[in-house]
Protein backbone atom coordinates (compact mmCIF):
# COMPACT_ATOMS: atom_id res chain seq x y z
CA UNK A 1 0.00 0.00 0.00
CA UNK A 2 0.98 3.38 -1.23
CA UNK A 3 2.15 5.78 2.12
CA UNK A 4 1.27 9.26 1.42
CA UNK A 5 2.10 12.38 3.69
CA UNK A 6 0.09 15.15 3.14
CA UNK A 7 1.71 18.84 3.50
CA UNK A 8 -0.88 21.93 3.84
CA UNK A 9 -1.61 24.73 5.99
CA UNK A 10 -5.15 24.92 7.84
CA UNK A 11 -6.95 26.27 4.96
CA UNK A 12 -9.96 24.01 4.42
CA UNK A 13 -10.11 24.04 0.27
CA UNK A 14 -6.57 22.96 0.38
CA UNK A 15 -7.58 19.94 2.98
CA UNK A 16 -10.07 18.91 1.17
CA UNK A 17 -8.26 19.12 -2.10
CA UNK A 18 -5.52 17.07 -0.65
CA UNK A 19 -7.89 14.51 1.20
CA UNK A 20 -9.93 13.97 -1.95
CA UNK A 21 -6.46 12.88 -4.23
CA UNK A 22 -5.62 10.35 -1.73
CA UNK A 23 -8.63 8.91 -0.42
CA UNK A 24 -10.15 8.03 -3.65
CA UNK A 25 -6.69 6.73 -4.51
CA UNK A 26 -6.89 4.49 -1.47
CA UNK A 27 -3.81 5.44 -0.41
CA UNK A 28 -2.79 5.06 3.45
CA UNK A 29 -2.15 8.69 4.55
CA UNK A 30 -0.73 10.90 7.17
CA UNK A 31 -1.74 14.53 7.81
CA UNK A 32 0.99 17.32 8.74
CA UNK A 33 -0.25 20.61 9.11
CA UNK A 34 2.73 23.44 8.23
CA UNK A 35 2.49 26.39 10.20
CA UNK A 36 5.25 29.26 9.38
CA UNK A 37 7.65 30.15 12.21
CA UNK A 38 8.42 33.64 12.64
CA UNK A 39 9.64 35.63 10.84
CA UNK A 40 8.73 33.23 7.36
CA UNK A 41 5.13 33.63 8.51
CA UNK A 42 5.44 37.35 6.76
CA UNK A 43 7.67 36.34 3.97
CA UNK A 44 6.62 34.59 0.67
CA UNK A 45 7.04 31.27 0.57
CA UNK A 46 8.65 30.88 -2.83
CA UNK A 47 11.42 33.14 -1.29
CA UNK A 48 12.29 31.56 1.50
CA UNK A 49 16.09 30.20 1.64
CA UNK A 50 15.46 27.14 3.72
CA UNK A 51 11.96 25.66 3.57
CA UNK A 52 12.84 23.00 5.95
CA UNK A 53 13.52 25.40 8.93
CA UNK A 54 11.37 28.40 7.82
CA UNK A 55 8.17 25.84 9.27
CA UNK A 56 7.68 24.17 12.76
CA UNK A 57 9.14 20.58 13.16
CA UNK A 58 6.76 17.58 11.15
CA UNK A 59 7.92 14.12 10.50
CA UNK A 60 6.97 12.65 7.42
CA UNK A 61 7.05 8.72 7.17
CA UNK A 62 10.44 7.77 5.46
CA UNK A 63 10.57 7.29 1.65
CA UNK A 64 6.57 8.14 1.17
CA UNK A 65 4.76 10.01 -1.45
CA UNK A 66 4.67 13.50 -0.32
CA UNK A 67 1.00 15.51 -1.55
CA UNK A 68 1.18 18.86 -1.12
CA UNK A 69 -1.10 22.28 -1.31
CA UNK A 70 -0.36 25.69 -1.49
CA UNK A 71 3.11 27.64 -1.92
CA UNK A 72 3.95 26.63 1.49
CA UNK A 73 3.37 23.20 1.04
CA UNK A 74 5.02 23.72 -2.50
CA UNK A 75 8.35 25.17 -1.56
CA UNK A 76 8.67 22.10 1.51
CA UNK A 77 7.71 19.42 -0.50
CA UNK A 78 10.25 20.81 -2.99
CA UNK A 79 12.73 20.57 -0.80
CA UNK A 80 12.10 16.76 0.89
CA UNK A 81 12.39 16.06 -2.75
CA UNK A 82 15.71 15.79 -2.49
CA UNK A 83 15.52 13.12 0.23
CA UNK A 84 13.92 10.49 -1.83
CA UNK A 85 10.80 11.43 -1.63
CA UNK A 86 8.41 11.44 -4.53
CA UNK A 87 6.63 14.65 -5.13
CA UNK A 88 3.28 15.62 -6.20
CA UNK A 89 2.06 18.90 -5.53
CA UNK A 90 -1.54 20.42 -6.43
CA UNK A 91 -2.70 23.53 -7.80
CA UNK A 92 0.60 25.75 -9.54
CA UNK A 93 3.61 25.56 -6.99
CA UNK A 94 4.46 28.93 -8.47
CA UNK A 95 8.19 27.80 -7.90
CA UNK A 96 10.09 25.80 -11.06
CA UNK A 97 7.59 23.09 -12.09
CA UNK A 98 10.94 20.77 -12.39
CA UNK A 99 11.17 20.45 -8.72
CA UNK A 100 8.39 18.20 -8.43
CA UNK A 101 7.90 14.54 -10.04
CA UNK A 102 4.00 15.30 -10.94
CA UNK A 103 1.82 18.72 -10.64
CA UNK A 104 -1.92 18.48 -10.52
CA UNK A 105 -3.59 21.62 -11.77
CA UNK A 106 -6.83 23.45 -13.43
CA UNK A 107 -6.80 25.27 -16.72
CA UNK A 108 -7.18 28.37 -15.36
CA UNK A 109 -3.08 27.83 -13.27
CA UNK A 110 -2.10 28.81 -16.82
CA UNK A 111 0.79 26.04 -16.59
CA UNK A 112 2.16 23.27 -19.17
CA UNK A 113 4.95 20.52 -18.79
CA UNK A 114 5.70 17.02 -19.29
CA UNK A 115 4.63 16.21 -15.46
CA UNK A 116 1.76 18.52 -15.07
CA UNK A 117 -1.83 16.83 -15.24
CA UNK A 118 -4.73 19.23 -16.39
CA UNK A 119 -8.33 18.76 -13.81
CA UNK A 120 -11.06 21.01 -14.91
CA UNK A 121 -12.37 20.49 -11.60
CA UNK A 122 -10.63 21.15 -8.10
CA UNK A 123 -9.80 17.47 -6.57
CA UNK A 124 -12.08 16.40 -3.85
CA UNK A 125 -13.77 13.25 -2.80
CA UNK A 126 -17.52 13.89 -3.89
CA UNK A 127 -18.49 10.28 -5.35
CA UNK A 128 -21.70 8.85 -6.47
CA UNK A 129 -21.53 6.08 -4.06
CA UNK A 130 -20.96 8.99 -1.32
CA UNK A 131 -23.77 10.80 -2.80
CA UNK A 132 -25.99 7.45 -2.69
CA UNK A 133 -25.01 6.84 0.94
CA UNK A 134 -25.96 10.50 2.29
CA UNK A 135 -29.13 10.63 0.49
CA UNK A 136 -30.25 7.68 1.98
CA UNK A 137 -29.34 9.18 5.86
CA UNK A 138 -30.55 13.17 5.00
CA UNK A 139 -33.66 12.71 2.68
CA UNK A 140 -36.25 12.91 5.54
CA UNK A 141 -34.58 15.61 7.48
CA UNK A 142 -33.84 17.95 4.27
CA UNK A 143 -36.10 16.96 1.87
CA UNK A 144 -39.77 17.65 2.05
CA UNK A 145 -41.30 14.71 -0.44
CA UNK A 146 -43.88 17.04 -2.37
CA UNK A 147 -41.53 20.25 -3.01
CA UNK A 148 -38.15 19.92 -4.64
CA UNK A 149 -35.06 21.21 -2.62
CA UNK A 150 -32.78 23.66 -3.25
CA UNK A 151 -29.63 23.36 -1.51
CA UNK A 152 -27.62 26.97 -0.67
CA UNK A 153 -23.80 26.53 -0.03
CA UNK A 154 -22.44 29.68 1.64
CA UNK A 155 -18.31 30.27 1.66
CA UNK A 156 -17.02 34.14 3.12
CA UNK A 157 -14.57 36.35 2.77
CA UNK A 158 -11.66 35.13 0.96
CA UNK A 159 -9.27 38.23 0.51
CA UNK A 160 -10.80 37.90 -3.42
CA UNK A 161 -14.44 38.16 -2.52
CA UNK A 162 -16.76 40.02 -0.07
CA UNK A 163 -19.47 38.05 1.44
CA UNK A 164 -20.85 40.51 4.47
CA UNK A 165 -23.97 41.73 5.87
CA UNK A 166 -25.06 43.64 2.88
CA UNK A 167 -24.31 40.61 0.30
CA UNK A 168 -26.25 38.20 3.00
CA UNK A 169 -29.34 40.16 3.07
CA UNK A 170 -29.35 40.52 -0.88
CA UNK A 171 -28.99 36.98 -1.00
CA UNK A 172 -31.87 36.28 1.60
CA UNK A 173 -33.97 38.91 -0.33
CA UNK A 174 -33.75 36.80 -3.75
CA UNK A 175 -34.10 33.65 -1.69
CA UNK A 176 -37.36 35.05 -0.30
CA UNK A 177 -38.53 35.75 -3.69
CA UNK A 178 -37.68 32.22 -4.88
CA UNK A 179 -39.88 30.40 -2.22
CA UNK A 180 -42.38 32.99 -2.09
CA UNK A 181 -42.98 32.38 -5.98
CA UNK A 182 -42.58 28.52 -6.34
CA UNK A 183 -43.31 25.85 -4.27
CA UNK A 184 -40.09 24.83 -2.68
CA UNK A 185 -37.55 24.18 0.54
CA UNK A 186 -34.88 25.42 1.14
CA UNK A 187 -31.37 24.48 3.56
CA UNK A 188 -28.27 26.57 4.18
CA UNK A 189 -25.36 25.55 5.20
CA UNK A 190 -22.35 28.11 6.05
CA UNK A 191 -18.98 27.11 5.78
CA UNK A 192 -15.74 28.00 8.58
CA UNK A 193 -15.89 30.97 6.68
CA UNK A 194 -19.11 32.60 6.57
CA UNK A 195 -19.25 35.77 8.46
CA UNK A 196 -21.70 34.85 11.64
CA UNK A 197 -23.11 38.27 11.90
CA UNK A 198 -24.05 37.82 8.06
CA UNK A 199 -25.74 33.97 8.77
CA UNK A 200 -27.77 35.97 11.74
CA UNK A 201 -28.93 38.54 9.37
CA UNK A 202 -29.74 36.07 6.17
CA UNK A 203 -31.69 33.78 9.07
CA UNK A 204 -33.42 36.55 10.17
CA UNK A 205 -34.71 37.81 6.61
CA UNK A 206 -35.95 33.65 6.30
CA UNK A 207 -37.29 33.25 9.31
CA UNK A 208 -40.85 33.56 8.56
CA UNK A 209 -40.57 30.42 6.17
CA UNK A 210 -39.85 26.64 7.24
CA UNK A 211 -35.78 26.73 5.67
CA UNK A 212 -33.33 24.22 7.29
CA UNK A 213 -30.24 26.60 8.10
CA UNK A 214 -27.55 24.41 9.98
CA UNK A 215 -26.26 26.03 13.09
CA UNK A 216 -22.76 24.87 13.47
CA UNK A 217 -23.72 21.86 15.94
CA UNK A 218 -24.09 18.33 15.38
CA UNK A 219 -23.35 16.85 12.40
CA UNK A 220 -22.26 18.43 9.52
CA UNK A 221 -25.10 18.64 6.63
CA UNK A 222 -23.13 19.54 3.55
CA UNK A 223 -23.28 16.08 2.01
CA UNK A 224 -26.19 15.54 2.76
CA UNK A 225 -27.27 19.18 1.19
CA UNK A 226 -25.50 17.84 -2.01
CA UNK A 227 -27.27 14.33 -2.05
CA UNK A 228 -30.82 15.78 -1.58
CA UNK A 229 -30.69 18.91 -4.05
CA UNK A 230 -32.86 19.35 -6.97
CA UNK A 231 -31.51 22.38 -7.36
CA UNK A 232 -27.98 23.86 -5.52
CA UNK A 233 -26.60 27.68 -5.25
CA UNK A 234 -23.36 28.13 -4.18
CA UNK A 235 -21.13 31.54 -3.50
CA UNK A 236 -19.00 32.44 -6.17
CA UNK A 237 -15.72 32.31 -3.41
CA UNK A 238 -14.60 28.66 -3.52
CA UNK A 239 -13.43 26.47 -6.56
CA UNK A 240 -13.68 23.62 -4.04
CA UNK A 241 -17.30 24.12 -3.18
CA UNK A 242 -18.18 24.72 -7.04
CA UNK A 243 -16.43 21.61 -7.80
CA UNK A 244 -18.27 19.64 -5.48
CA UNK A 245 -21.36 20.90 -6.30
CA UNK A 246 -20.84 20.31 -10.05
CA UNK A 247 -19.89 16.20 -9.07
CA UNK A 248 -24.07 15.84 -8.79
CA UNK A 249 -26.69 15.50 -11.63
CA UNK A 250 -28.03 18.60 -10.86
CA UNK A 251 -28.26 22.80 -11.97
CA UNK A 252 -26.06 24.91 -9.99
CA UNK A 253 -26.09 28.08 -10.10
CA UNK A 254 -23.76 30.52 -8.48
CA UNK A 255 -23.96 33.31 -6.17
CA UNK A 256 -22.41 36.54 -7.47
CA UNK A 257 -20.45 38.45 -4.41
CA UNK A 258 -18.56 41.90 -4.65
CA UNK A 259 -14.54 41.17 -5.78
CA UNK A 260 -13.11 39.35 -8.27
CA UNK A 261 -10.19 37.04 -8.83
CA UNK A 262 -9.11 36.11 -12.32
CA UNK A 263 -8.43 32.34 -11.05
CA UNK A 264 -12.36 31.87 -9.98
CA UNK A 265 -13.70 33.94 -12.95
CA UNK A 266 -11.49 31.94 -15.63
CA UNK A 267 -13.08 28.59 -13.92
CA UNK A 268 -16.83 29.86 -13.41
CA UNK A 269 -16.24 30.93 -17.02
CA UNK A 270 -15.15 27.45 -17.89
CA UNK A 271 -17.96 25.80 -16.34
CA UNK A 272 -20.78 28.49 -18.11
CA UNK A 273 -18.98 27.62 -21.52
CA UNK A 274 -19.45 23.72 -20.52
CA UNK A 275 -23.23 24.50 -19.57
CA UNK A 276 -23.13 22.94 -16.56
CA UNK A 277 -23.56 26.00 -14.12
CA UNK A 278 -25.43 28.83 -14.78
CA UNK A 279 -24.98 32.40 -12.90
CA UNK A 280 -28.17 32.91 -10.10
CA UNK A 281 -30.16 36.07 -11.37
CA UNK A 282 -33.09 35.41 -8.75
CA UNK A 283 -34.98 32.68 -10.03
CA UNK A 284 -34.60 29.01 -10.52
CA UNK A 285 -33.43 27.82 -13.43
CA UNK A 286 -33.92 24.15 -14.96
CA UNK A 287 -31.92 22.67 -17.68
CA UNK A 288 -29.82 19.27 -18.89
CA UNK A 289 -26.94 18.71 -17.20
CA UNK A 290 -24.28 15.78 -16.52
CA UNK A 291 -21.85 15.64 -13.58
CA UNK A 292 -18.46 17.05 -14.31
CA UNK A 293 -15.92 15.57 -12.23
CA UNK A 294 -11.90 14.60 -13.51
CA UNK A 295 -10.70 13.73 -10.31
CA UNK A 296 -10.46 9.59 -10.75
CA UNK A 297 -9.17 9.66 -14.40
CA UNK A 298 -6.42 12.31 -12.54
CA UNK A 299 -5.51 9.85 -10.11
CA UNK A 300 -5.39 7.05 -12.83
CA UNK A 301 -2.87 9.05 -15.15
CA UNK A 302 -0.82 9.44 -12.12
CA UNK A 303 -0.66 6.45 -11.00
CA UNK A 304 0.70 5.23 -14.21
CA UNK A 305 3.34 8.27 -14.29
CA UNK A 306 4.53 7.68 -11.20
CA UNK A 307 4.09 3.56 -11.13
CA UNK A 308 1.94 3.42 -7.68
Amino acid sequence: MTEVSILTENFAGMKTQALGFVKRAQFDYSFHQLKPRFPWKFISAPFWPNPLKAVFPFQPKDNSVIVSVGSVGGVVNADLRKKNHIAIHIQNPRIALNKFDLIIANPHDNIKADNVLVSRNALHHITPSLLSENLHYWNSILHDPVKPLISVLLGGNNGRFKFGVKEAEQIAYQLKRVITKNNISLAVTPSRRTNPSALKRLKEILSPFSVYIWNGEGENPYLGLLACADYILVTIDSVSMVSEAIATSVPVMILPLPGKSKRISSFINSMINEKRIRMFEGKLETWRVTSIDDTDEIINQAKLKLKL
